[in-house]
């Protein structure tokens, strides 16, 4: 299949929009039956994990669905078992989280980078479909997809970035080196995949080289994977509200109020994600 042309955005607003009320849908019905739901968000460096978490959550009670995403590890977490620190943000009945990078890190990056041993990794290609079985089996609904980007275009968004006062902060030292490190990346994953891309606990690709096109496409097979039902939910009444009882608001002097800046602002441009332009 050649090169898709990118997304219009009209219509990728206009489907956006649907499916982040059935998101809505969902978690409804996860709330309701005490479903556990686990998403893993892999891939590349600028391979739009964070944009694609970003628009799942949007419309959903943050209380319910939580974003977990872990610093370096301590030295104390260093000496613990590899996955206990994952464990402690898995979700409990009603919850959907949402990992933004994941216990494949250790597949990835610190098998890489040499942030692990050889021991080290070999031990956790035998345990994470051990792992992740344990998860499956106790009831927990769990998801993984993989972010695929060519090199030609990760380098073009590292670019933007370096460029870009606003995602700055995205690139590290670490990601650079994703550029001079692409088959060692390349070949780790297909390696990882050998191991965990297992029947009933599958890695789903998504296409990523346009990210509208890839979250559609993660949202879409997501709302797909996961057996919800619409929920009906009770109807709300506005109550009346009772007689004052004298009640007499502060006085605005006595109180330290944040400065009106609004009367002197003018137009501007508004920010754009230029990796998000057509």
């Amino acid at each position: 299949m050649g090169k898709l042309p990118k997304l219009d955005s009209a219509l990728y607003e206009a489907e956006l929009s649907r499916l982040q009320a059935e998101l809505v849908e969902m978690q409804e019905w996860v709330k309701s039956t005490g479903a556990r739901i686990v998403v893993l968000f892999e891939g590349r460096d600028a391979a739009g994990k964070g944009g694609a978490i970003k628009r799942v959550t949007e419309f959903l009670n943050p209380r319910q669905a939580r974003i977990v995403a872990l610093p370096v590890p301590t030295e104390r977490q260093r000496t613990q078992w590899y996955f206990q620190r994952y464990i402690e943000h898995l979700p409990a009945a009603g919850e959907i989280v949402l990992f933004d990078r994941s216990w494949y890190n250790r597949a990835g990056v610190e098998r890489v980078m040499g942030y692990c041993t050889p021991e080290e990794y070999v031990r956790f290609l035998r345990q994470c479909p051990q792992f992740e079985q344990m998860l499956i089996e106790d009831g927990i609904l769990l998801r993984k997809y993989w972010f695929s980007v060519s090199d030609a275009e990760q380098e073009k968004r590292f670019r933007s970035r370096m460029r870009d006062p606003m995602r700055r902060w995205k690139l590290s030292p670490t990601d650079l080196q994703s550029l001079t490190r692409w088959e060692e990346y390349s070949r780790a994953k297909d390696e990882m995949f050998v191991h965990t891309d297992l029947p009933g606990n599958r890695w789903n690709v998504v296409e990523a080289e346009d990210k509208k096109r890839a979250r559609i496409n993660m949202i879409a097979h997501l709302l797909a994977s996961i057996p919800y039902e619409h929920i009906e939910r009770p109807e709300l009444k506005f109550p009346k509200r009772p007689p004052s009882t004298g009640y007499v608001r502060t006085e605005r002097r006595l109180q330290n109020e944040v400065p009106d800046v609004t009367t002197g602002l003018t137009k501007g441009n508004r920010y754009r994600d230029p990796e998000d332009a057509d």
